[in-house]
């Protein structure tokens, strides 16, 4: 399935000495919007966040791969592949 890309055609509108956008309301509710939002500048762009949106720290991270119990036992041959004898240069 392709996903849909929706563009709007907006104007800043002054705000004091600065200038904002005005989001329609279904749009809020939507995306959960409420009294405030992350700004994220990207190589593409801003974008617009929830600011409760969560990223994991690396602790938080580590408890929930462990809460999965996966097997990693695949992964013990990489132990094996002789790296550890190669000189490498720097």
């Amino acid at each position: 399935m392709e996903k849909q890309i929706r563009t709007r055609d907006i104007k800043l509108v002054p705000i004091g000495n600065s200038k904002g956008i005005r989001i329609p309301k279904l749009l809020l509710q939507k995306y959960g919007f409420n009294q405030s939002l992350l700004l994220e500048e990207t190589e593409r762009g801003l974008l617009l966040r929830k600011k409760d949106d969560k990223t994991l720290s690396w602790e938080d991270t580590y408890k929930a791969m462990a809460d999965e119990k996966e097997n990693w036992d695949d992964f013990d041959i990489t132990l094996d592949d002789g790296l550890d004898d190669e000189k490498f240069e720097f």
